[in-house]
């Protein structure tokens, strides 16, 4: 585990858990800033230990000073470019991003927004369409190319999930559905195994890194 700061501009700090020879990595994003999200959330951390037993090193970050949604969509790109630079690795590793709720959207809103050949896949866990009247999740979502996975809470009623699982069925992204609210309480083995069967099959079969 190794503390990390990310260049440009603004204050990012962020673990890195890296190991033995990874084979990808992946940018982890995390909830709502204001209210408590940090790179200790607990869905975070397990899918983040999840990955490391398949060989796929997690960054897992802290946006920096809250700037309605705008610096901390920065702030993930600069995390992805950050984990993208061929010279931390040996080669040149596929690069995911895993976000939850205010960072499940950053991270559709990101990858949207970056350079063609950044991002490999994106998983997602209960996003929500819109955050603010201007960072239009949705709309993102439909300018992206690489392979998604949206998960959500078949009781979540804290954020608007619906529009953007439809457009995952429509796209024929993958889609699971977990029995739980937004917090997603007692399931955090589960959306684990999710993510992480994910981007095994995103990440590392493409490579033939798979086993």
């Amino acid at each position: 585990m190794t503390d990390v700061l990310i260049p440009g501009g603004r204050d990012v700090r962020g673990t890195l858990e890296v190991p033995d020879d990874p084979d990808a990595v992946v940018v982890a994003c995390p909830p709502h800033p204001q209210h408590g999200g940090s790179r200790t959330d607990q869905r975070l951390v397990a899918v983040s230990t999840a990955l490391q037993d398949a060989g796929i090193a997690c960054l897992r970050f802290d946006y920096g000073p809250w700037d309605e949604g705008h610096g901390e969509r920065e702030d993930v790109r600069n995390a992805v470019r950050w984990a993208r630079e061929a010279d931390r690795w040996d080669g040149d590793p596929p690069v995911g991003v895993f976000g939850y709720s205010f960072g499940a959207s950053q991270a559709l809103l990101a990858a949207a927004g970056l350079e063609n050949g950044a991002i490999d896949a994106v998983s997602v866990l209960a996003p929500t369409v819109r955050l603010g009247d201007e960072l239009d999740a949705l709309e993102a979502y439909g300018r992206l190319s690489v392979p998604v996975q949206v998960c959500y809470g078949e009781r979540d009623t804290t954020v608007e999930w619906e529009p953007l699982v439809e457009r995952a069925r429509d796209r024929s992204d993958d889609v699971t559905s977990l029995p739980a609210d937004h917090f997603f309480l007692g399931t955090r083995p589960e959306i684990a195994s999710v993510v992480r069967e994910f981007f095994e099959r995103t990440l590392l079969e493409p490579a033939g890194l798979e086993g």
